[in-house]
């Protein structure tokens, strides 16, 4: 018999700044949300993983998702599955479900890569005389989108009006800023505590932590 309980593909071995910002927590978070059991298939971040997992997700990243026969990856992927599969996390009037999906897109495909650009070259390549100029050049561009996100959001709660999978994208994003461009924007700054504020939240951050056999130095993490 196939097991229904769904296993998520996560680390169990990570850099003490990657805590809370690996990309499996998104997972987790939807199912403690909508308070669905899940396992968790371990793996070791700092070597390949092998042609067995490649062909579940084939950039060898995390999480990719097994759930009964289903294999998939990509986290925004999945949280789209899980929010359809299970009917939560998507708002049920039509319009306010299409802004959603539009902004769990654009959580992963507008926002993210503006921010990760600048954690790159802040973080991975701070030794490099020409690191500091390539972060300042950068950075007006990642002002830019969370400035739009901002004027979007605007004083609403969440991003289509009830909390979904869109903000769990979304959050997860702005958690990977680690040089204080976030927190420029008081408006995103107070969205994201709102929604760490969250009891699931809290529950699928405790579940990654708990995951984590040991730590390791950002000077050993793979080119």
């Amino acid at each position: 018999m196939t097991n229904s309980t769904p296993v998520i593909s996560a680390f169990h071995t990570v850099p003490d700044f990657a805590k809370g910002r690996v990309r499996d927590l998104r997972i987790r978070w939807a199912y403690e949300e909508l308070g669905i059991p899940y396992d968790t298939h371990l793996l070791d971040a700092m070597h390949p993983r092998g042609q067995d997992y490649v062909a579940w997700q084939p950039f060898d990243q995390v999480p990719a998702l097994r759930e009964g026969e289903i294999e998939m990856f990509e986290s925004g992927a999945i949280l789209l599955h899980i929010a359809e599969k299970h009917g939560g996390l998507l708002p049920r009037e039509e319009q306010a479900r299409c802004k959603a999906v539009s902004w769990l897109f654009a959580a992963l495909n507008s926002v993210e890569p503006a921010l990760m650009m600048v954690v790159m070259f802040a973080l991975f390549h701070s030794d490099r005389p020409w690191s500091g100029d390539a972060v300042e050049t950068i950075k007006p561009f990642a002002r830019q989108r969370l400035k739009r996100l901002a004027d979007a959001l605007g004083n609403r709660e969440w991003l289509a009006g009830e909390f979904s999978i869109a903000d769990i994208a979304m959050v997860s994003v702005l958690n990977t800023d680690m040089v204080g461009l976030v927190d420029e924007q008081p408006t995103l700054s107070a969205y994201r505590e709102r929604a760490f504020a969250r009891p699931a939240y809290s529950r699928a951050l405790e579940s990654q932590l708990a995951d984590f056999r040991q730590t390791v130095p950002l000077d050993d993490i793979p080119a």
